[in-house]
């Protein structure tokens, strides 16, 4: 039973992983597209109160329920398929980290020109670049999470 309730725990930590972030990407972009400063603001406010709650919730039970998952069911961590997942955990925290603070940054810009009533000024922009560009390799090493967690194959 303990080992269907830390599975339950880790496929929906992998689920609230993958779809926050898909989610808060989605929504940001399609705000940041109307480059209007009063939607960013909001959007941007609900999406680092959305990576808060769910994403960092989820970022810090993933390791702890896949660790006791691999000693209950007797998997060794250098198994190369739990190895690389761990890799690309840490690829994803490299790039999810920064993210968090630009999010910040791009929703305190935002409102500042909303309450200025001005045009967004040229940081958020450059912020907004180094945001879309950091999601791709961090959707990337999730998705590759995903595939290893569900394939289990042996890779070295």
């Amino acid at each position: 039973m303990l080992v269907q309730l830390l599975l339950l725990a880790h496929v929906v930590g992998a689920t609230v992983l993958f779809g926050t972030g898909a989610g808060i990407a989605f929504f940001m972009v399609m705000a940041h597209r109307t480059r209007n400063p009063v939607l960013i603001a909001h959007v941007a406010g609900t999406v680092v109160i959305a990576d808060t709650v769910f994403t960092a919730t989820a970022a810090i039970l993933q390791p702890v329920t896949g660790y006791l998952l691999a000693r209950i069911i007797g998997w060794d961590l250098t198994e190369s398929w739990i190895a690389l997942s761990l890799v690309l955990y840490v690829v994803t925290g490299i790039f999810w980290l920064p993210v968090v603070w630009i999010q910040i940054r791009l929703r305190n810009l935002a409102r500042a020109a909303a309450n200025a009533g001005t045009a967004l000024p040229p940081a958020y922009f450059s912020l907004y670049r180094v945001w879309f560009a950091f999601g791709f390799p961090a959707f990337f090493a999730v998705t590759g999470i995903l595939l290893l967690m569900l394939s289990k194959p042996t890779l070295f």
